[in-house]
């Protein structure tokens, strides 16, 4: 099964919900999530706050530590995953940032990634990747360690997962 797949058919199963919040990705999370048939039974939508200022505007994600840390922290993900789950009325919420390049953004090297998932009662798992590549590969790549994260979040018995 398709890892897209496998996490919508346990979201349906959990009878949980899905929501988004992209910034490297440009919407490419919630286009692999809705290219699978019955998407619709659990993924509510998605915000691309590709701007730092939408990141504290659409999602509620602090504007100190935007100021202090900038757009690419693990904090930041961790804020994007709980705001977009709480704006899209989603059991679980799914957010990258980071520098897809081709420069250094906020003092961060190219391929730095941060991955999120907020949860029920507001649990947070998290990921931080060091990817390599062209601009496309560390984009795509971000959405298969996403999309992996969530699904680790959703198997059953499964701790911590984080990488």
């Amino acid at each position: 099964m398709a890892p897209a797949a496998e996490a919508i058919t346990l979201l349906v199963e959990r009878g949980a919900t899905l929501a988004v919040a992209e910034s490297l990705t440009g919407g490419l999370i919630g286009a692999t999530i809705t290219a699978v048939p019955g998407a619709s039974k659990a993924f509510r939508g998605g915000v691309v706050s590709y701007a730092t200022d939408l990141k504290h505007a659409l999602l509620g994600v602090p504007d100190d530590l935007l100021a202090r840390e900038g757009a690419v922290d693990p904090g930041v993900a961790a804020a994007m995953a709980a705001g977009v789950a709480r704006v899209c009325a989603a059991t679980y919420g799914l957010a990258v940032t980071g520098v897809a390049g081709p420069e250094p953004q906020d003092g961060k090297p190219v391929g730095t990634v941060y991955v999120a998932v907020a949860g029920p009662g507001g649990e947070i798992w998290a990921r931080e990747l060091r990817l390599q590549g062209s601009r496309e590969r560390i984009r795509v790549k971000t959405v298969d360690e996403a999309v992996d994260l969530l699904t680790g979040v959703l198997k059953p018995n499964k701790g911590e997962h984080s990488g």
